[in-house]
């Protein structure tokens, strides 16, 4: 490293002005694939669980309460197990084949359902698709950023959700018009092309500098550039990073600069589950049945995907922009707003009408009939709207800023050398949660009606305000090495590079 030092010194910092995203583009594109399926996957059971839980269902695959609640947490359950296997594979094998590892699960489970004939292959083929989602939930957030410069590393890192909310929409498209078993059987291909694409893809070079592979690391970082790249400012600032990590122990997650972002990714995932999102989506035609909308629920359900997609889209635009801080206020309140008004919507309930009035002729009471008949139909057909608008609200505010945002900061915040366990760790509490509160999300609904976790959730979205308020750091603009200084100084992003001179041979 020493020879490298100069370079350190005299290299132009307008060197990103020679950066060349195409390539780059390109693996993102082949890696976030793996979230198109997890979108896909998760919201499965919106369009299904209806077929499931009718009458006229198959007496071999028909679904009681607890089935229903099974089929559509369990999903949740399997994500934690994949969260807790990229803890393990993201370090083992690298993020890269911890990706292309996700597609065996996803295809298997999306067989099983596909030619179920009895409610275990239901289950299972269900809990292996979440366990596909849990891995590529844990692994691509990570490999993006670290393949990414700081310069598009914001819009980048909001792919994941983009792409899952694609898959999601894509599922509510398809569920319009093709059968539920051949749902399943088309979710199998977009792991199969992620597979094919990631097989041409270069690893990320941090992992490849961790591994001593300065080479292999050069290589593939000027594939991501561009030829005309000079590679050695930002594989000397990497490979700083690695020089100072040392293996991660019990007493150094006492340190700030460990434990603070720890902390603040796994607060921000259990926060992301506790807003409600998964069970409003898993349940999302459910819901809306139940909430007597104006439209007919799956065509409320392809509205949601769309507005979902387009917010996601907006948010991208705006993650360098207008900062990490910024959207993740904005998000909490539009969240806010929303689950307050479908709480006092699930609670309020129409007044029975009142007696007719004595001594009226039959042509007057006819006649009054019939404009108290218009009148309530027009009340109903406006308040019917009001569920779906705010539950459009609802998703536009969560894909704004706390769904996006909390999967990029997790990935720009967790500290090097405990990214991959710390990663893993952050996806099994995020999922263990979202499974615990979809399984009780139908009890709480059997038993109280929707009013009851609605409320929960609005309680949800003030704490996710407050929590951006005093915890969470501005990282728009800064790279991977200045976030982890700011950690380690506790006050600063600015990098003292003394450690250019004294770079360890």
């Amino acid at each position: 490293m020493d020879e490298d030092t100069p370079l350190l010194n005299r290299r132009p910092a307008s060197s990103e002005s020679t950066i060349k995203n195409s390539k780059l583009f390109l693996a993102v594109f082949s890696a976030v694939l793996g979230n198109f399926n997890f979108g896909y996957s998760l919201v499965y059971s919106s369009p299904v669980l209806p077929v499931f839980t009718s009458p006229d269902a198959d007496p071999w695959l028909r679904m009681d309460t607890e089935h229903a609640a099974w089929f559509g947490s369990i999903y949740s359950l399997g994500a934690a197990a994949g969260g807790l296997g990229a803890m393990l594979l993201n370090d083992m094998i690298g993020r890269k084949l911890s990706i292309m590892m996700s597609a065996v699960p996803s295809t298997i489970g999306y067989m099983l359902m596909g030619g179920a004939v009895d409610l275990w292959m239901l289950h299972v083929g269900r809990f292996l698709t979440g366990v596909a989602g849990g891995m590529t939930a844990a692994s691509i957030p990570v490999y993006i950023s670290e393949i990414s410069h700081k310069g598009v590393r914001g819009a980048l890192g909001s792919c994941p959700q983009i792409t899952a909310v694609f898959g999601a929409l894509a599922l509510y498209a398809l569920g319009l018009v093709v059968p539920w078993r051949w749902l399943a059987v088309a979710g199998e291909v977009p792991a199969l092309v992620m597979v094919v694409l990631l097989v041409f893809m270069p690893s990320s070079p941090r992992r490849l500098l961790s591994l001593g592979r300065q080479q292999k690391a050069e290589e593939a970082l000027r594939w991501l550039r561009g030829s005309q790249y000079d590679t050695h400012i930002e594989l000397s600032a990497i490979q700083h990073s690695i020089n100072t990590q040392t293996k991660l122990t019990l007493s150094q997650l006492g340190t700030p600069n460990y434990y603070r972002p720890i902390i603040i990714s796994v607060v921000m995932r259990f926060l992301q589950q506790m807003t409600g999102i998964t069970p409003i989506l898993v349940y999302l035609q459910s819901i809306f049945d139940q909430s007597k909308v104006s439209l007919e629920p799956r065509y409320d359900a392809a509205i949601v995907g769309v507005v979902r997609l387009f917010s996601v889209a907006v948010a991208a635009s705006l993650m360098d922009k207008a900062g990490r801080k910024a959207l993740l206020y904005t998000s909490s309140m539009l969240m806010f707003v929303a689950s307050l008004t479908l709480t006092v919507n699930s609670h309020t309930t129409p007044c029975p009408p009142g007696p007719a009035p004595p001594n009226t002729t039959t042509l007057g009471y006819g006649l009054h009939h019939d404009i108290s008949n218009t009148l309530e139909a027009s009340h109903q057909s406006a308040a019917g709207l009001i569920p779906l608008i705010s539950t459009v609200v609802f998703i536009f505010g969560y894909a704004m800023g706390w769904g996006p945002i909390t999967w990029l900061l997790m990935s720009e915040v967790l500290p090097l050398v405990a990214r991959g366990v710390a990663s893993g760790l952050c996806v099994t509490v995020s999922w263990l949660t979202a499974f615990m509160l979809t399984h009780a999300f139908t009890h709480l609904v059997d038993r109280y009606g929707l009013f009851a976790p609605y409320l929960l959730f609005t309680v949800v979205c003030v704490l996710c305000l407050l929590f951006n308020a005093v915890c969470i750091p501005e990282t728009r603009g800064r790279s991977l090495e200045e976030i982890e200084n700011y950690f380690r100084t506790g006050r600063s992003f600015t990098i003292n590079h003394s450690y250019s001179t004294a770079q360890p041979s």
